[in-house]
């Protein structure tokens, strides 16, 4: 992987050999890789943390992954998810694909071709996630940011210098402009985390955006914090 931020993979398998082989050879392709062996750890990990891709074996004990994948989808999580089963029927692979699943492959298999299609799954997620990306200069009131030189006007036509990290929370939050950003999302994107801290972290940065653009700090327009949940930017 050229990436700064290694994409994390959480690998769903309950055969311990082949558990243990596809984690060494995803990790040698660069990928950080959390490895359950039932669907009720699959949950608790989705819950906890952040992944670019589940792989996700279908016969697994405690709970199924046709019945994991479609609780990860009921959560709105669009995390890319590859079944792997020994069912090999065109009922079977309709009906993965069907409950949610991005792309299904029987076992056994050919190991070239699921890192193959591992790659093109967590490149094609990562540009839906860059194609609302916005413009070098954002204005929004008064205020203006921009982006590549990571400075902003703010609301009384002050000039700040944003830190690498401000203006990384500032895009997501304004990309995403309406929709509340979770803060795993936010700690995942902005800080690289996969296992997270505190949200005090986040809220110093909120806190300094109102400083910044708010008319009224105390009551704001554009940058929301939704209690347990995440932040939103609304204009």
């Amino acid at each position: 992987m050229k990436e700064a931020t290694k994409a994390s993979i959480l690998l769903v398998e309950d055969e311990e050999n082949l558990q243990e082989a596809l984690k060494l050879n995803l990790e040698l392709e660069g990928y950080e890789v959390t490895a359950v062996d039932n669907g009720t750890a699959a949950l608790k990990a989705v819950k906890n943390e952040y992944f670019d891709l589940i792989i996700l074996d279908i016969m697994l004990p405690e709970m199924d992954g046709i019945a994991v994948c479609e609780n990860i989808r009921i959560q709105n999580n669009e995390v890319p998810i590859l079944f792997l089963s020994a069912k090999n029927s065109s009922a079977d692979r309709v009906l993965g694909l069907k409950k949610g699943g991005d792309d299904y492959m029987t076992k056994p298999f050919n190991l070239e071709e699921l890192l193959l299609r591992v790659e093109k799954l967590i490149v094609k997620n990562k540009r839906i996630q860059d194609k609302d990306s916005v413009s070098t200069v954002y204005h929004f009131g008064n205020n203006e940011i921009d982006f590549a030189a990571q400075e902003c006007i703010g609301k009384d036509g002050k000039h700040y210098e944003l830190s690498k990290k401000e203006t990384m929370l500032l895009k997501l939050l304004i990309e995403n402009k309406g929709e509340v950003v979770t803060r795993e999302k936010i700690l995942q994107v902005v800080w690289g985390y996969n296992v997270y801290p505190t949200t005090r972290t986040i809220d110093n940065f909120i806190l300094n955006f109102r400083k910044y653009f708010e008319e009224d700090s105390r009551n704001s327009r554009y940058f929301h914090s939704v209690r347990g949940v995440g932040y939103k930017f609304t204009e």
